[in-house]
């Protein structure tokens, strides 16, 4: 467990007199299995942890864990609750002062044994940006913190890059989202829920006027819809054959959009189904090289031809070479 999930789950824990494993699990946006083996973790830490099964029960903590909310000021709490960020992206929000005096005032009352032991945030450290991430421009989270937390509806100016030029747009917020190390606004539009990457918002503009969101729809449940969304959707399904030498990095790259048929495999290769946004993006598979064989639809193939075609006349040898 890190020691965000850690400091979390303590707080959700004693802050709540009894939550199911399955509220935990979408508070934490980890699977059901993880919840349940931090809970175990925390039993076998000593920490009192319960779980009782039926309609009015739920996992509690009981008295003596030794997590003093009141030792916490109103502010401290607040921000207690982005513990799950890791530190860049807590300075990306001008959080992290707040935080970590709030979790250096839990860290003080925690029992005799866990004091034994070396503090988590020593043998663990968490880093959620993507590998090779260079600096991005566009709108900061900090600076839109504020007016996000006030309610109001929000003019940006977003720079697509489905578009040829920026497009003004009026969002009502539900809040900032970050996935995978990239800061997302998420926002109806016209009562559309939809993302939007905080470094293609290029101006934005608090407008007087509250925000008007759908009833009965928070930012964590909008966020998790568009999520969902975004990894199912798909406008075509290629068929192909990996190599099993390449069907790990296959699988890293593509993540749920690549399904492996078990009944259909060999000791060379691997048949697979791929879900594209579009069909240009089937240029993905062409660092894979001979390493797969894409057997449909048609114009799949065609483009990966083509594509292929064109690069192999833009390193042919010219007469001056």
């Amino acid at each position: 467990m890190t020691p965000d999930r850690f400091f979390t789950l303590m707080l959700l824990l004693a802050s709540r007199d009894a939550v199911t494993t399955q509220e935990l699990a979408s508070a934490l946006g980890v699977s059901l299995r993880t919840i349940t083996r931090d809970l175990n973790w925390l039993r076998d830490a000593g920490l009192p942890v319960t779980a009782q099964r039926g309609r009015l029960g739920g996992v509690t903590m009981l008295p003596g864990s030794g997590l003093d909310l009141m030792r916490l000021t109103p502010g401290e709490r607040d921000h207690l609750s982005l513990a799950g960020l890791d530190e860049k992206q807590r300075a990306e929000l001008d959080t992290s002062v707040e935080i970590q005096r709030a979790l250096s005032k839990i860290a003080a009352a925690q029992s005799r044994r866990a004091q034994e032991l070396l503090p988590l945030t020593d043998v663990v450290h968490v880093d959620s940006r993507p590998w090779l991430q260079g600096h991005t421009s566009g709108t900061t989270p900090a600076s839109l913190i504020g007016p996000v937390r006030r309610g109001r509806r929000l003019r940006i100016e977003y720079d697509s890059p489905h578009e040829s030029c920026s497009r003004i747009l009026v969002v009502d917020p539900y809040g900032l989202f970050a996935k995978a190390g990239i800061w997302y606004l998420v926002a109806d539009r016209a009562r559309v829920p939809r993302l939007y990457r905080l470094e293609r918002i290029t101006a934005w503009k608090e407008v007087d006027q509250p925000r008007r969101i759908r009833e009965n729809q928070t930012l964590a449940t909008v966020a998790a819809a568009l999520v969902d969304q975004w990894e199912h959707k798909h406008a075509i399904e290629v068929s192909a054959t990996i190599d099993q030498t390449q069907i790990e990095r296959a699988r890293r790259i593509f993540g749920q959009r690549l399904v492996r048929d078990d009944h259909e495999e060999s000791a060379t290769g691997h048949k697979v189904t791929i879900r594209f946004l579009h069909l240009e993006d089937v240029r993905a598979l062409l660092p894979f090289g001979g390493a797969i064989t894409v057997h449909g639809p048609a114009e799949a193939r065609a483009h990966l031809r083509d594509l292929a075609t064109d690069l192999a006349h833009h390193y042919a040898l010219s007469p001056t070479s």
